[in-house]
């Protein structure tokens, strides 16, 4: 939860107002169902989903992974540092973005290079919290908590045109690549075996009705700011847009409430992409050296020389798209390759977590196949589109 999923529901809030807010629930219900299954083929199993796939389908998924996760890490990457940059420069404009998005990086390089994923956890709710009480905060200001409940449902819908941004909210709400680091936060908590399945389903729940709030929040927000005044909005302009004009709704004080949970949302994306998406990396280094598990678990570690590699190429690679156009042949690979990521994952989840020899016990339930079937054709349509705008941008 974080950058991508607020500029998401401020654009889709911005074109089509509270009908579309439902779609952020939605969503937010689908990552749910994808991150428990992930969650539970590690409990049962003991391995994480990227053994699984490299154990049960072949080697050749080692590639595939690689060659995105290289990708991912590039383009998302440059998006944090420039989203951090405007968030630090709409603070203090004092200081360029592209100054404000090099500090972000440096300092998240640092906190995580320096520090244990206990101090991660705390900061991350720290910033989490800054996040929810100023941007769900903003959100009951601008209209009462039961006039809102009743305007969300009264107005939901799927208007002409909006088919596109429907899908979109649905399928970028919570996360993609991301959702894959929760098995290693599971090692680092020591949740292991199936006695902690309920555990699990409460924290994945709680975290994933929270995404879902936050994004019928800042649906709302844009609602009130944007679609309201006829205002439709790109990007992260949007956010500028939103800031601005709750200073007319609120004062100064809506504004900087505003910007300071939006800081909140770029910062918790950043140090969590940082701190995270090593552990993917070293677990691919592990399985391609055919390392023993303990041999594994040594490098599955922020000290590690393999997470610590990586660390560094998340946080200073992407500064080249600070000052340069994103070439243009790398975003025509990553949108190939990123747009069949999140079909393979619900296709496999789908496979592996139906085979009781297994999984045993802990294999899909019927509703669980219903709803994973749903995200699957869901992500399939947005797989076809991703190629297809690829292919374009080639043309």
């Amino acid at each position: 939860m974080g950058a991508g999923d607020l500029v998401a529901a401020a654009v889709a809030g911005s074109k089509f107002g509270y009908a579309l807010a439902w779609a952020a629930a939605a969503g937010a219900l689908l990552k749910y169902v994808i991150n428990e299954g992930l969650a539970r083929w590690q409990l049962a199993t003991g391995t994480t989903l990227l053994e699984g796939w490299v154990r049960h389908l072949g080697s050749w998924v080692r590639y595939f992974f690689l060659t995105y996760l290289v990708l991912w890490s590039f383009i998302v990457g440059g998006a944090l540092i420039s989203a951090c940059g405007l968030a630090g420069h709409t603070l203090f404009p004092q200081f360029s973005v592209k100054t404000w998005g090099i500090v972000h990086s440096a300092l998240g390089i640092a906190f995580v290079y320096a520090g244990s994923y206990q101090q991660f956890e705390k900061l991350m709710k720290f910033f989490i919290g800054l996040m929810f009480v100023f941007l769900v905060g903003c959100a009951l200001f601008v209209n009462p908590p039961l006039a809102t409940a009743i305007s969300l449902v009264r107005e939901a819908g799927i208007p002409a045109g909006s088919q596109n941004m429907l899908l979109g909210v649905i399928g970028g709400v919570g996360g993609s690549l991301t959702l894959l680091v929760y098995g290693y936060w599971m090692q680092e908590k020591k949740w292991e075996g199936k006695k902690y399945l309920s555990a699990i389903r409460v924290d994945l729940g709680l975290a994933y009705f929270l995404t879902g709030l936050f994004g019928v929040a800042v649906i709302v927000l844009a609602d009130h700011t944007l679609f309201a005044k006829g205002i439709t909005v790109k990007g992260t302009d949007s956010v500028i847009q939103m800031a601005q004009t709750l200073e007319v709704f609120l004062g100064r004080l809506g504004y900087w409430t505003f910007v300071l949970g939006f800081w909140g949302a770029v910062a918790t994306s950043l140090l969590g992409v940082w701190q995270s998406v090593p552990y993917l990396f070293c677990d691919f280094i592990g399985i391609s050296r055919n390392l023993n598990a303990s041999a594994r678990q040594e490098i599955l570690h922020t000290h590690s020389r393999w997470y610590r590699a990586y660390l560094f190429y998340l946080g200073v690679a992407p500064l080249v798209l600070l000052w340069a156009d994103k070439p243009v042949l790398i975003i025509v690979v990553y949108s190939i390759v990123g747009a069949l990521f999140m079909p393979f994952l619900v296709l496999t989840l789908l496979y592996l977590n139906s085979r009781r020899s297994l999984v045993g016990e802990l294999s899909n339930k019927w509703w669980e196949t219903a709803l994973l079937l749903a995200g699957l054709a869901l992500f399939a349509y947005l797989c076809f589109d991703g190629i297809r705008e690829a292919f374009v941008k080639i043309g």
